[in-house]
């Protein structure tokens, strides 16, 4: 899923059309008010967020979202109708991802959109342990413990645990956790993602709690206080 955070409907309605044209899943956004909400929804892969909105501006609206340890990992890529380079590089240093300079071409939106994705996607740690309180995953080993006793996963409760542990506090429908560990093409039903969780939380023991039902959402991963 993509956001494109722009409040002028027609611009932003062309972002969308390309942008589900080329592939990909994507959702216009008047202002930081509506993405926030679409956040708590539903996670997204990349946001497209225009400076100058009304209420808060983009760059405020970037703050908050690297402030915030559910949001803090989205690439996101600035766009502005000023193009100073004042505005560029107060974006770069607070973490955006990319700038599009107004007006820019449709095509290449969608081309900074597929380079943005690459690299986030081609930098994924595979040799960095994650930690949670008392569960480790390491992902060079494929070895997961809990309290420093190894726990055994088959391959999709692995999977489904490593997306967690690289979101932590990031709420996940099931439809999503299907496509992400499944895959899009998997035709099976969501009930398949509530077992999986289920024989994931009994082998965790302890940490099973870790991962927290969002009601009529999904799921998301965080350590109880």
């Amino acid at each position: 899923m993509i956001y494109c955070v722009e409040d002028d409907s027609g611009i932003r309605n062309m972002m969308v059309y390309t942008l589900a044209a080329s592939g990909f899943e994507a959702e216009g956004l008047p202002d930081g008010k509506a993405l926030f909400e679409a956040l708590a929804r539903t996670p997204c892969d990349l946001i497209l967020l225009d400076i100058m909105l009304p209420g808060e501006d983009g760059i405020r609206i970037l703050e908050k979202l690297r402030a915030d340890a559910s949001t803090e990992n989205i690439p996101v890529i600035m766009a502005s109708a000023k193009g100073t380079e004042y505005d560029k590089v107060v974006g770069l240093d607070l973490g955006a991802d990319d700038y599009l300079t107004k007006p820019f071409g449709m095509m290449e939106m969608v081309s900074r959109v597929k380079a943005v994705l690459r690299r986030v996607r081609g930098d994924r740690p595979a040799d960095k342990p994650l930690r949670l309180g008392a569960l480790e995953l390491d992902a060079a080993r494929h070895i997961v413990t809990v309290s420093d006793a190894r726990v055994q996963l088959t391959l999709k409760e692995y999977e489904l645990l490593r997306l967690f542990m690289e979101n932590v506090g990031r709420v996940f429908t099931r439809d999503r956790l299907l496509e992400a560990v499944w895959g899009s093409d998997f035709y099976g039903e969501t009930r398949t993602v509530d077992v999986h969780i289920g024989t994931l939380r009994d082998k965790l023991g302890e940490c099973g709690g870790y991962i927290q039902t969002v009601r009529g959402v999904g799921y998301r991963m965080e350590k109880p206080d």
